[in-house]
């Protein structure tokens, strides 16, 4: 995680927000991430539990406004469908990787939140950059 973090941090990727699972593999990945962000401040969210509420992850989203570059620390195949609504993906059609990067551009979140895929990076082609 230590080289994924450095490759965010190579790339010029920052965040305002780190947002965490409240499991703690998914805390400590965030942390190792947040000591390589200079602004980035971590919270944890009950909604990114495994068995957690899209939904309440949109609206909770919302809240942070459009301009936010939030980095969501999760579990799979929880993370894969959030990003999935929010690009209006069917099942199945994106596949993130532990450790892997996802840049989605939020467009709306009125009436649902909705985006654009930006990038994928796997873990290894993150590992590349280091």
């Amino acid at each position: 995680m230590e080289q994924i973090a450095d490759s965010i941090e190579r790339l010029g990727v920052e965040f305002d927000e780190i947002v965490s699972s409240p499991l703690p593999r998914a805390k400590e990945t965030a942390r190792i991430i947040e000591k390589h962000q200079k602004k980035a401040k971590l919270q944890v969210w009950e909604e990114l539990r495994p068995e957690g509420n899209r939904q309440q992850v949109m609206s909770r989203l919302a809240k942070l406004g459009h301009q936010s570059e939030v980095l969501l620390v999760g579990h799979e195949p929880y993370l894969t469908s959030v990003v999935g609504d929010l690009i209006g993906a069917r099942p199945g059609t994106i596949l993130l990787k532990k450790a892997g990067l996802v840049r989605v551009r939020v467009t709306s979140f009125v009436p649902s939140a909705k985006g654009e895929l930006r990038w994928l990076l796997s873990p290894r082609v993150l590992k590349a950059v280091a």
